[in-house]
């Protein structure tokens, strides 16, 4: 038995549940270990990586992903070890549509049982954050925010969420924007901007299939940085128009960075999200680890 499936039974409701049983009965020659909480997708996929399963399954949203990136990590030689698979069953599974993997759960099944699958050899992110109970390292697949973007992750209803899904973004979205955003400063190569969103990405895309670092490759050594320098009422409908027309995709559409290394600070409290999960706050240190993860996706 060479796949394990890390998998989160709280993940959208009836689709969680329809998912465990058709793994169960389809299945049969793969290991599900569900969570029973915060953190437990990360301590079960080091413990599947120390039994020997050659595949860790992250089944789930983004949260889950993340969690699971980082067990393989925490597992001695885990990377060269075991290769990351997903399978989508989240609010809104950037990472998943980042590898162009399909969003349902059946074909995804079909795609890990056979020759369509291919082996990337990808970038990972990690950043090293402050807590209140000390400084903490963390990998991630796709995306790091501060700012009004962490702010808004800060401020999302959990509870909402499981009922409307990406409504509940939303929603906390607008209550950020009713406070006074903190200065973000960026540090990069000799270069310093400030902005109150700074969003820095692995991959192409943001939110869904948005691909806010249009310039950005999972394979190409370096991460991409988005700065906002303001996020207020009085700038929305400027970035609205952006978005909607497609500039903010385009050179010269943001102020942009490309770098190996970024440095993060702010004079008040910021907060930082990794994958869509708060998880600290600033200052940071986000640096990338070039191909250092092995991960399921469609050939192309």
């Amino acid at each position: 038995m060479s796949v394990c499936v890390i998998f989160n039974p709280a993940a959208r409701g009836e689709k969680a549940k329809k998912f465990r049983a058709y793994i169960e009965e389809s299945q049969s020659g793969w290991a599900l270990k569900p969570t029973t909480g915060p953190g437990g997708a990360r301590r079960l996929a080091a413990e599947a990586v120390g039994e020997g399963f050659k595949t860790i399954v992250a089944a789930g949203g983004d949260g889950t992903l993340n969690e699971v990136l980082n067990g393989i990590a925490d597992a001695p030689n885990g990377f060269s070890s075991a290769r990351l698979a997903v399978l989508p069953l989240g609010t809104i599974n950037v990472f998943a549509r980042e590898l162009r993997l399909p969003l349902d759960i059946k074909k995804v099944c079909t795609l890990l049982d056979s020759d369509g699958a291919a082996e990337l050899q990808m970038d990972v992110g990690c950043a090293e954050y402050s807590t209140s109970a000390g400084s903490e390292r963390r990998y991630f697949a796709q995306l790091a925010g501060a700012g009004f973007d962490a702010r808004s992750v800060e401020l999302v209803n959990w509870e909402i969420k499981k009922k409307v899904g990406p409504a509940a973004y939303v929603v906390a979205g607008l209550q950020a924007l009713a406070a006074k955003q903190p200065q973000v400063s960026i540090h990069a190569d000799g270069q310093e901007h400030t902005g109150e969103l700074i969003l820095i990405g692995n991959g192409k895309f943001y939110g869904g299939s948005f691909p806010i670092f249009h310039k950005s490759d999972l394979q190409d050594g370096v991460l991409d940085a988005v700065i906002f320098p303001k996020v207020n009422w009085q700038s929305l409908p400027g970035h609205v128009f952006d978005f909607l027309s497609g500039r903010m995709f385009k050179e010269g559409g943001s102020i942009y960075l490309q770098a190996k290394e970024f440095t993060l600070r702010a004079e008040a409290h910021a907060a930082l999200q990794l994958e869509g999960e708060l998880v600290g706050e600033l200052p940071a240190k986000i640096t990338i680890v070039p191909k250092a993860l092995r991960v399921v996706a469609p050939r192309t």
